[in-house]
């Protein structure tokens, strides 16, 4: 299944990712703050076409939508994804690279792939999306409002993948 999906207002467009995303994935995989973030850091080639294969599979398997997103030059500006985890219920995530945070990207993104999943029927029909960041990244909190994200919970944390806190926002 490929899904191509624009977003209203801004020039990006979500795609599945591509073997020729490899150089553009270990570029914003360098960057301090997006590895501080990341359970998984793409450091080669090598481990960008595992990341991508897996991306692959997730797509054919109907369990994991990911998306790279992309402006006018088709280069990877970030990434977002929709896993399902149960019965109606995935999990959303995103990063954006470092050249391009702060233009309101990974709201845009986000709220793409959110109403994509909520409101056509996937192969799994799915009633929740839950987002999940450390309690010390308050620009995830300010993406996840913004996209209509509601606080639900303050997660323990779960060493050694997640050290501190996180929060868990909601939508349905």
């Amino acid at each position: 299944m490929t899904v191509v999906l624009s977003t209203p207002g801004a020039a990006l467009w979500l795609r599945p990712w591509r073997s020729g995303d490899r150089g553009a994935l270990v570029a914003a995989h360098r960057d301090p703050e997006l590895r501080k973030r990341l359970v998984t850091s793409l450091a080669d080639d090598t481990e960008a076409g595992r990341w991508l294969d897996a991306q692959a599979s997730g797509w054919a398997s109907a369990t994991r939508f990911s998306f790279a997103v992309v402006a006018d030059d088709n280069d990877p500006l970030g990434h977002v994804v929709v896993k399902a985890v149960g019965a109606g219920v995935a999990e959303v995530g995103y990063w954006t690279a470092a050249r391009a945070r702060g233009r309101g990207i990974a709201t845009s993104a986000l709220e793409t792939a959110s109403r994509w999943a909520l409101d056509t029927q996937q192969i799994v029909r799915l009633t929740r999306l839950d987002l999940l960041h450390a309690e010390d990244n308050p620009a995830s909190c300010q993406v996840a409002e913004k996209c209509g994200y509601v606080l639900h919970d303050v997660l323990p944390p779960a060493p050694p993948a997640f050290p501190s806190r996180g929060h868990r926002h909601v939508r349905s």
